[in-house]
């Protein structure tokens, strides 16, 4: 677990980010493994759609993990867990459900689902060093600033709680829903530490994120979306008496 962590987290080199393609089964992971990555990502929304749940923590916590320990006996690389705030896991419990996944890593978000607020930045960075003292240098913690999302929207609130998610132990900072050309290269400034950018439609490409600064790539559910999107139209084309194949 330990070597596997270390490898996870020294792929996290700003200028040549880990790219990562979240999957949402053992299928996937395969598959992306085939295409030649070294890591594999889960996407929380992804694999809760397809254990038949909502997004924002409705997936009971033994189906997650189950789902994360499917894909991590799937592939042969280190595995990473979108697991949104740890379901109300007391953090110990947490890092022990994950660990026994056989996961090396996992994203943290700041946000309350209780409630829809984002947490309180030092109960946040409370819950992440209790993570980290429970896991020791087993688990890659990317650590998810919401302020893009739900909060005031401004660099200094992000910045803010990057920092801080850091000093508490955090390895990654992924503040999702930022796409500004601008503002990514401005925060990856300020934050002085790695920084996990979501791709979707109008961010900036690959090799421009790099350029940047961007230390680790993820596509969060938007692949699985995409894929889901087309065997839609495939299901269709059947109903209508259609070649699917065609």
């Amino acid at each position: 677990m330990t070597d596997r962590a270390a490898v996870l987290r020294d792929l996290h080199v700003p200028g040549k980010p880990l790219i990562l393609p979240n999957v949402w089964d053992a299928a996937s992971a395969r598959a992306v493994v085939e295409a030649g990555f070294p890591v594999v990502a889960t996407g929380s929304a992804a694999v809760a759609e397809v254990l038949g749940y909502d997004d924002g923590e409705a997936t009971p916590p033994a189906e997650m993990m189950a789902a994360i320990a499917r894909i991590a006996r799937a592939v042969d690389v280190p595995v990473t867990a979108d697991v949104e705030r740890g379901y109300r896991l007391p953090p110990a419990d947490l890092v022990e459900r994950l660990t026994a996944t056989g996961a090396v890593g996992c994203n943290l978000e700041d946000t309350d689902r209780a409630t829809g607020d984002l947490v309180d930045v030092e109960e946040q960075a409370g819950f992440l060093a209790a993570v980290r003292a429970a896991a020791g240098p087993d688990l890659v913690i990317n650590a998810r600033v919401d302020t893009y999302l739900r909060g005031d929207r401004t660099r200094q609130a992000a910045v803010e709680r990057a920092r801080r998610y850091l000093e508490a132990g955090a390895d990654c900072i992924y503040p999702i829903g930022l796409g500004d050309e601008k503002e990514i290269e401005r925060l990856v400034t300020e934050v002085e530490g790695p920084v996990n950018v979501l791709f979707r439609p109008g961010t900036p490409s690959l090799a421009r994120l790099a350029e940047l600064g961007v230390a680790r790539i993820s596509f969060g559910h938007g692949l699985h979306a995409a894929a889901h999107a087309h065997a839609r139209t495939l299901f269709q084309a059947v109903a209508e008496g259609r070649d699917p194949y065609a």
